[in-house]
C-alpha cells in the first residue's frame, strides 16, 4: 500500500433522467437506471475501501449526466476550482457542486473559472503540484489560461497538452503515482509525457485508460483484461468494476467522484 493521498470523495447518484444524457456512442443503447445505481453502489463501496470518507449527493433530474461530479468542479491541495463545463446542458451543475464544496473549504479556497472560458474537471490530470490540462472541445483556451492563473497563485503548475481524438484527457490517460501512467491512443506518443513510465492500453481495451489510482489501490473497469493484468504486473491492489451504463454517456472511473 502505497502512502495515503486521500481521505474524502464526493458523489453524486445518478438519476432517472441519465438517459437523456450526451453521448458519442449511441449504438451502446441507453442507460439502465437501476442497474446504474447498482454499479454506483459498488463504486461508492470500493472508494470506502480505500479509506475514504464519502459524501453523497441525491440525484439531481434537472441534469441527466450530473453523476459525473468530477467535470464541474478541481480539487487541489491548496483550494478548490469552480469550472464552467463546456456543454451547455451540463453547465447549471456547477451551482450544486459549489455548495457540497463549502462545506469542506472556505469562500476564500474556492476559485471560479467565469464565462467565456470554459474548463471540464475530466480534462485535468493531477500529477503532484503539477497539472496537465487537456485542450479539448470541453475546455478552451481561456479555461486553461485562467486555471493556469489560479494554480500558479496557489504555487502549482499548469501544462496544457494538445490533443485532437478523445472526448477529454482522462478519458486517454490516468495518473498512477510513482511516476506512472496508464495512456492509450493519442498520448501513447505524447511528448509532455516521456518524462513518466507509461502502460500502455491496447486499442480494444482503450476504455480502460481511465483507471483510478486511490490511496495505493487502481479502480479499473471490469471486462478489460489486459489492462488489469499490466496494472497488477506494475505492482498495484486492483478492484475492478462495472461501468457498462456509465460507458454508455461517455463517463469513466475517474469521472464518478472528487477526491481530496
Amino acid at each position: 500500500m502505497q502512502e495515503k493521498r486521500f481521505s474524502r470523495a464526493i458523489v453524486r447518484r445518478p438519476c432517472r433522467a441519465m438517459t437523456q444524457g450526451i453521448t458519442s456512442a449511441p449504438e451502446l443503447g441507453k442507460p439502465d437506471h437501476a442497474l446504474a445505481c447498482r454499479q454506483h453502489d459498488a463504486y461508492l463501496a470500493a472508494l470506502e475501501r480505500c479509506g475514504l470518507e464519502v459524501t453523497v449527493l441525491p440525484p439531481d433530474e434537472q441534469y441527466p449526466d450530473s453523476c459525473f461530479i468530477e467535470d464541474p468542479a478541481l480539487v487541489t491541495r491548496c483550494g478548490a476550482i469552480l469550472t464552467n463545463p463546456g456543454a451547455a446542458s451540463r453547465n447549471g451543475e456547477k451551482a450544486a457542486v459549489l455548495a457540497a464544496l463549502q462545506r469542506f473549504f472556505p469562500a476564500e479556497s474556492i476559485a471560479k473559472i467565469e464565462p467565456p472560458a470554459t474548463l471540464d474537471g475530466g480534462d485535468v490530470m493531477m500529477v503532484g503540484d503539477d497539472f496537465y490540462v487537456g485542450c479539448s472541445a470541453r475546455s478552451n483556451a481561456a479555461g486553461i489560461q485562467r486555471l493556469s492563473e489560479i494554480l500558479a497563485g496557489w504555487g502549482l503548475r499548469c501544462h496544457a497538452v494538445p490533443m485532437a481524438e478523445m472526448l477529454h484527457l482522462k478519458t486517454g490517460v490516468s495518473y498512477l503515482e510513482a511516476g506512472r501512467m496508464l495512456v492509450a491512443g493519442e498520448f501513447v506518443t505524447q511528448p509532455l509525457f516521456a518524462q513518466f513510465q507509461r502502460i500502455p492500453v491496447p486499442a480494444e481495451e482503450a476504455y480502460a485508460a481511465n483507471s483510478l489510482w486511490i490511496n495505493g489501490t487502481v479502480l479499473v473497469p471490469a471486462g478489460y483484461p489486459a489492462t488489469a493484468r499490466a496494472v497488477a504486473a506494475a505492482g498495484y491492489d486492483l478492484i475492478q468494476l462495472e461501468m457498462s451504463e456509465f460507458r454508455k454517456l461517455d463517463g469513466g472511473l475517474s469521472c464518478l467522484s472528487l477526491r481530496f
